[in-house]
């Protein structure tokens, strides 16, 4: 069982750039928009550095507060919640306005540390426990994180605990499907990806 769970998720890490490019890309405008499912997104505890080119006293790393915001000089609270990056740049910039007679100078924004992707696997692994890989992971590469399926693992009944605003929502998952190699088609819904916060048990 071990070696056949690490030979297929060998095969899945090689095709990773073909899932994450699903759905199929569009026009150029819609890449963004398109990228957004797999793109990372701001998250309570994440650390970021924020960088306002030529403007020393502008530049710093800030925590995101549990509420979603962080406060930035000059513009006061800023909301991060489930934002990308480029967003929250948009955001600083658009606060920082009043301050030039010009243009505002280039605002970047980039995540520091990945606190919000942290997932917990429970259940018949071989090291149960929290993950934060600092990327996102399909359910197949979380359980490799804790040391791949034990012995009698029911790997057609992976559940995902998710939360979600309006509670818990539980995602089952075939894996043994995926370990036989007869789902036809290997994407996001055979294969979904973990999102921080997420609690993946394998019964």
């Amino acid at each position: 069982m071990t070696k056949l769970f690490c030979g297929i998720l060998l095969l899945l890490v090689q095709a990773a750039p073909a899932l994450a490019q699903q759905p199929a890309a569009a026009p150029r405008a819609a890449a963004a928009s398109a990228a957004a499912p797999n793109a990372y997104r701001i998250n309570p505890g994440d650390e970021l550095d924020v960088f306002v080119w030529g403007e020393e006293r502008l530049q710093r790393s800030v925590r995101v507060l549990p509420d979603g915001t962080f406060s930035f000089p000059l513009v006061g609270k800023v909301d991060a919640m489930n934002a990308l990056p480029g967003e929250i740049e948009a955001r600083i910039t658009k606060g920082l306005e009043s301050q030039y007679r010009t243009a505002v100078p280039q605002v970047t924004v980039s995540v520091k540390t990945s606190a919000g992707l942290q997932f917990s696997v429970l259940g018949k692994v071989r090291s149960p426990g929290s993950f934060n890989p600092g990327r996102y992971v399909n359910v197949l590469e979380a359980l490799s994180f804790a040391g791949g399926p034990a012995e009698f693992a029911q790997l057609g009944n992976v559940i995902i605990i998710r939360k979600t605003p309006t509670g818990a929502q539980a995602i089952r998952v075939r894996l043994s499907d995926v370990m036989k190699g007869s789902v036809a088609d290997v994407n996001n819904e055979t294969l979904p990806m973990v999102r921080g916060g997420d609690t993946v048990i394998v019964p």
